[in-house]
């Protein structure tokens, strides 16, 4: 017996982050959930598994029309004709609360009830699975602890949409143990709601299979789903398969010792050059933090957006437009005897430095600049305060992480004045 354990689809979920800019893949990105998706159902398919488990969030939210649903029937359908059955819970994005739009599905996908847990018995094959689905996006009980016993001498898997016991970037829903589902005597859990992939234990096997696609930089790396091989009632393999049709990334690149812009590209193209010949074909989503103390480090403030264009155009030009930047996050400092030439000036420029370095540690300091910023975060744009990572200067964190940039910027301005 063989079975497809995936989770966390998001279809049609916008993909957030990369810069609208000359050559960016917008459509590609609009389309990556989809294309995703279809790939679960040919590798279904061609590796002829006996069912499909869908744990959680199918649907990133309620559909903006019928068209989200419709795909999905479609491929629930080319699953159908190829004999093989689907089983779905719906997570906390697609909670019966969540979605006010419903298609009917053909009838060999099964969506778990959000009443109550119940169990579906496979009698073919002697395998029962277990499952609950979200009737409320906010789940805050351990759904696990009422589902049944298992079916004695079948093959047992529970399907829970969960945080575990928390995962950090994930809200803390149905809340378990390992011991607790342990308890249960099943002898797979296929778990679904954590975006990476994790084997949480082998005996048995509790698996998030993650996401099948990555959607900003913070879903990084390979996506896919993962197969499961039982012999006797034994399980003898599990396997990742990869899904996704275009992978985030961070790249870190070490300009210490660079002494002008150019040489900083410079080693910035070689970074990429490598990265490029080290992956794999599919395309590739970017972002590139530049660290390191470098002499570069006034002209690279000072003409961020030349410098970000022609890492693009670096890029472009490197893998054939199959890379693209997502950002550009400066993170390198002067050398010491640049930056202590202001530090030690007795004026207002050497208070407000050395104010910036105070603040930036001083908790108190940092409370206040929040709440003096608060009414600015209101009035902000919208898609500053959307995606992956939202802009917010009402909490001091974010005031601190800005702070050594504010003091970079100002210190570059400051530098390059004295030079000329």
């Amino acid at each position: 017996m063989k079975f497809l354990h995936a989770a966390d689809v998001h279809l049609d979920s916008p993909l957030d982050g990369l810069e609208r800019y000359e050559g960016a893949p917008v459509e590609q990105l609009r389309g990556a959930t989809r294309h995703a998706l279809r790939n679960l159902v040919e590798l279904a398919i061609q590796q002829r598994v006996d069912f499909v488990i869908i744990a959680g969030d199918v649907y990133d939210g309620d559909w903006r029309d019928y068209n989200t649903g419709l795909f999905f029937a479609g491929q629930m359908a080319e699953l159908s004709r190829a004999g093989i059955p689907v089983f779905v819970i719906k997570g906390n994005h697609d909670a019966a609360s969540q979605v006010s739009k419903a298609l009917s599905l053909p009838d060999k996908a099964h969506v778990f009830s959000h009443n109550r847990p119940e169990t579906v018995r496979l009698k073919e094959l002697e395998v029962a699975l277990h499952g609950q689905s979200y009737a409320e996006r906010s789940v805050t009980d351990d759904l696990s602890r009422n589902y049944p016993a298992p079916v004695p001498g079948w093959f047992n898997i529970g399907v829970l949409h969960t945080s575990a016991t928390g995962r950090e970037g994930h809200e803390n829903y149905a809340p378990c143990t390992i011991e607790g589902l342990r308890a249960k005597g099943y002898d797979y859990w296929a778990l679904g709601h954590v975006h990476q992939r994790e084997v949480l234990c082998e005996d048995p096997w509790i698996v998030f299979p993650g996401n099948i696609q990555g959607r900003h930089i913070r879903e990084t790396g390979r996506k896919g789903c993962t197969i499961v091989t039982v012999e006797r009632g034994t399980i003898t393999q599990v396997l990742h398969h990869d899904l996704d049709v275009l992978r985030w990334g961070e790249l870190v690149i070490d300009l210490t010792g660079t002494r002008d812009f150019d040489a900083a590209l410079a080693r910035t193209g070689q970074a990429l050059a490598a990265h490029i010949d080290a992956s794999d074909d599919l395309p590739w989503a970017l972002r590139l933090r530049c660290t390191g103390i470098t002499a570069a480090h006034a002209g690279l403030i000072l003409k961020r957006e030349q410098f970000v264009a022609e890492c693009r155009a670096r890029a472009a030009d490197l893998s054939a437009n199959t890379v693209w930047i997502e950002k550009v996050k400066l993170q390198t400092r002067a050398p010491a005897a640049e930056s202590s030439r202001l530090d030690d000036r007795a004026d207002a420029v050497g208070d407000l430095l050395r104010y910036l370095r105070d603040a930036s540690t001083n908790e108190s300091l940092l409370t206040d600049l929040a709440g003096d910023l608060a009414d600015l975060n209101q009035k902000l744009p919208s898609d500053l305060n959307d995606g992956p990572e939202p802009l917010r200067l009402d909490q001091p964190a974010t005031i601190a992480a800005m702070l050594p940039e504010v003091e970079a910027l100002l210190t570059s301005r400051l530098l390059n004045q004295e030079a000329n």
